[in-house]
């Protein structure tokens, strides 16, 4: 069974109630942790983002995304939102058309989200709670309820799940972080930017989150690296963590070994306009830093990149969006990517081909590693120069990752080595059989004087000619799951037209029954029609897109070192549209197919 990651993002930031403020941060959270999550390099989830929904729309895709799950599928659920706690003590999620007073009709309880998680089939559960929460209405009046403990966890991890091999919640905060004055949030208690999804969203990213160093980010290092950071920004703030788990959980993949480099901090006039309430004060600050990173000393580069990374978090988004223009120049950007080197003998001497690193100094400046043996990378003054040894023979694949101080990227490398082809020789030294022709033999017969021949020149005769050989084309395995998935979405598209004609003569066919009336026999009008033909093609088209379309993701993440991004991530929207299109065809398919048995009976 393929493993399968599946995270459903819940950010909330408008509110229909003049009460309920709105945040700051749910927007930015929720693209910055879609992003990490996505990534095939460090999450490698299918995320789905739901943003400013209604209660029933929530609880829809809540139900939806916990349904039809197997064992071996990981789900993450990340709330990013109010949270109200009512009369009663449960807490509820608000939603944009909360209205305080009715919590129970139009906000998401806690009751209904633990019911979903704990009635799933999937094998782990995790769940992220950034919310910030308050006190709800008292019956009959106005009055503020007071402030303190809203025990958010015990609110999501009581019981245990009925199925699967764990589950986990981790929250923000338990404290009430805000009360309502009338109907209305206290002044003093405005919503702040979120600490807890920005040291998520950072510790992934970054890798720094890798507390053990082994390539991998668990449930419990991620946990651990939060605390400790939402702790030194804001000692008031408490994460909290409750998990049943078999085993250790792993969420990402670690990032951790790029380059470090001690930043030189900007100067203070170019901090002080980074913090200033003017829009153009700012935008000049990020002109300026964008200079700064361009700098050939890197430390002052390394400077400027971490302020730019500030600002494309923490900004209003004209202002970001300048920053993460700037942060794109500075990404590792080796060319070429992709390294083909073609046919080489065993044992001849190794071959080598040149890659240029593009972009400031910061950008060319990262550490290549070797993922295979026989491959050899050593750097030049332009960049990195790429040897294949031919020791080994058959068809070679592996790849160079390439790290820097914000990114890594990796040149995908091929080779076909031949083996020396043996020939039959005449016993020489005492050996005997078949022996390999050396240099010196070949040298040898290329120097011989030609011998004249004692009987009559006969004209030479032609050799037979041969059959001209086919080959059969073969699909690099860099581009096979792409391969089968882009086969799988265009078996998916066939099986969608074959519906659809077959729904249109089964259609006509129903029309011609109904002319023909009580003498007519559905039946035979179905077969005029060729309604079965193209409803048995749905039927098997569909069926093998489907199955191509597993095929690819399980050779995209068995083989995961030789797909780049853009070709991992073209894969998974490949077989998602494949999904897409597949599924509903089969089902209504099969709901015609049973249609047509019962009816034709008695029609």
């Amino acid at each position: 069974m393929t493993e399968s990651r599946h995270a459903l993002i819940i950010a909330n930031d408008r509110y229909d109630d003049q009460g309920l403020k709105k945040l700051k941060a749910p927007a930015q959270d929720a693209a910055a942790l879609e992003r990490v999550l996505h990534d095939p390099e460090i999450g490698d989830f299918e995320v789905e983002v739901v943003h400013n929904a209604s209660a029933d729309l929530m609880r829809r895709r809540i139900q939806g995304f916990f349904n039809e799950r197997g064992r071996a599928d990981t789900l993450l659920l990340h709330f990013s939102c109010h949270g109200i706690k009512s009369e009663s003590g449960e807490l509820y999620l608000a939603a944009s058309d909360t209205e305080p007073p009715l919590l129970a009709a139009t906000a998401v309880p806690s009751q209904f989200v633990r019911g979903c998680m704990y009635g799933t089939r999937a094998g782990l559960t995790v769940l992220f709670l950034d919310c910030c929460y308050g006190g709800a209405f008292s019956r009959g009046s106005t009055s503020v309820r007071a402030s303190g403990e809203i025990n958010a966890l015990e609110s999501f991890a009581k019981g245990e799940p009925a199925t699967g091999r764990g589950w986990a919640v981790i929250t923000a905060s338990d404290s009430m972080e805000y009360a309502f004055e009338g109907s209305k949030l206290a002044e003093n208690s405005g919503p702040r930017p979120s600490l807890f999804t920005h040291a998520v969203v950072e510790g992934l990213e970054t890798g720094d989150a890798d507390l053990h160093g082994d390539g991998k980010v668990s449930l419990d290092d991620l946990y651990e690296y939060v605390y400790r950071h939402v702790q030194e920004q804001n000692p008031h703030q408490t994460p909290k963590k409750a998990a049943e788990l078999r085993g250790e959980l792993h969420l990402a993949h670690s990032r951790r070994g790029r380059i470090k480099i001690v930043a030189v901090d900007t100067p203070p006039p170019l901090r002080a306009a980074m913090n200033s309430d003017q829009f153009l004060t700012r935008q000049g600050a990020v002109t300026e830093l964008r200079k700064r990173l361009q700098h050939t000393e890197l430390p002052v580069a390394e400077g400027a990149r971490q302020h730019l990374e500030e600002v494309a978090r923490n900004d209003i988004q004209p202002i970001a969006e300048l920053a993460s223009e700037a942060l794109n120049t500075i990404h590792v950007t080796p060319s070429p990517d992709h390294l083909d080197f073609g046919r080489a003998p065993q044992d001849s001497p190794p071959r080598k081909q040149s890659v240029a690193l593009h972009g400031p100094p910061l950008a060319r400046h990262c550490v290549a590693q070797s993922q295979q043996s026989w491959l050899r990378v050593d750097p030049t003054p332009a960049g990195l120069e790429v040897h294949v040894d031919t020791t080994t023979a058959g068809h070679l694949a592996g790849g160079i990752v390439l790290k820097g101080v914000a990114d890594e990227a990796v040149i995908h490398v091929e080779a076909v080595v031949a083996p020396v082809p043996e020939r039959e020789g005449p016993p020489s030294n005492g050996s005997t059989g078949p022996t390999r022709e050396s240099d010196a033999e070949r040298k040898t017969v290329a120097t011989d004087p030609p011998r004249i021949p004692s009987h009559p020149k006969q004209p030479p005769k032609k050799p037979p000619k041969k059959a001209p050989e086919t080959t059969t084309p073969q699909i690099s395995p860099a581009h096979r799951a792409p391969a089968l998935a882009g086969a799988a979405l265009a078996l998916a598209v066939t099986s969608v037209i074959t519906l659809v004609l077959a729904i249109q003569a089964a259609v006509a066919a129903v029309i011609d029954r109904g002319d023909a009336g009580v003498y007519g026999n559905v039946e035979d009008n179905i077969r005029e029609h060729g309604a079965l033909t193209p409803l048995i093609v749905c039927l098997i088209t569909g069926a093998v897109a489907l199955v191509a379309g597993a095929f690819a993701r399980h050779e995209l993440g068995a083989r995961r070192e030789q797909y780049t991004s853009k070709a991992a991530n073209g894969t998974k929207t490949l077989t998602s549209v494949v999904k897409g299109l597949a599924i509903p065809a089969l089902i209504l398919a099969v709901l015609a197919g049973i249609t047509y048995l019962v009816g034709s009976a008695q029609w």
